[in-house]
């Protein structure tokens, strides 16, 4: 018998789903205390709801919990953030933020229900060293765009020589019809506040125009 081979799935979105005894009670949990968003609610009254982190939505629905050999895990941009935020809304931490040898920062927290969730963000610097010699270049750049370069390399703890690094590698590489970037959608949130700080009006092709006076 001959095996068809698999078809090639596209897949748009994944969601899991949680059984909750009460749903309003655990949207509030989700909402208030996890740093989670609403993202509908159904019913009258409501036996299923969808809660938002991000771009990813936990579906919560009306039955008996059953947390045992049940967890979810996030890949988050800053999980040191968020932990501070659930902590502080008393939370129950059942690992606290570490360093994994997968190459992740993450904690995990129990929901009032006993389901485990795990949040953490990737850890760069993972891998042997790479030896290398840096050389000077007689770089000028527009005064606007170094200032916003020092802000920037200071946000992501690095030197401005380690953050040009980074961009130039990124960029050399591609990603579909574009090139990769090394910014995560809220470091590019805050490049964004920079670029309204230094009063950088033109887009990312004006280098071609620049004039120096």
């Amino acid at each position: 018998m001959t095996t068809r081979a698999a078809p090639r799935v596209e897949v748009e979105q994944a969601h899991a789903a949680l059984m909750v005894p009460d749903i309003p009670t655990a949207v509030a949990f989700y909402t208030g205390k996890l740093g989670f968003f609403l993202g509908f609610i159904w019913g009258e009254p409501a036996t299923f709801a969808g809660v938002n982190l991000g771009h990813v939505q936990v579906f919560l629905d009306q039955g008996k919990p059953n947390p045992s050999g049940c967890s979810l895990y996030f890949v988050i941009g800053d999980a040191d953030e968020l932990y501070e935020y659930q902590r502080a809304n008393g939370v129950e931490i059942v690992e606290p933020p570490g360093r994994r040898e997968w190459g992740s920062r993450d904690y995990s927290v129990r929901d009032l229900n006993g389901y485990v969730l795990t949040f953490g963000h990737r850890l760069l610097d993972m891998g042997p060293p790479v030896k290398i010699e840096r050389v000077d270049l007689p770089v000028r750049l527009e005064k606007r765009l170094a200032a916003l370069l020092h802000d920037l390399a200071e946000h992501k703890h690095m030197s401005v020589s380690s953050c040009l690094e980074e961009i130039l590698l990124h960029t050399n590489e591609r990603l579909g019809d574009g090139v990769a970037s090394p910014h995560t959608k809220r470091t590019l949130d805050f490049i964004q506040e920079l670029k309204r700080k230094h009063g950088i009006d033109y887009d990312s092709h004006a280098s071609y125009r620049f004039v120096e006076e």
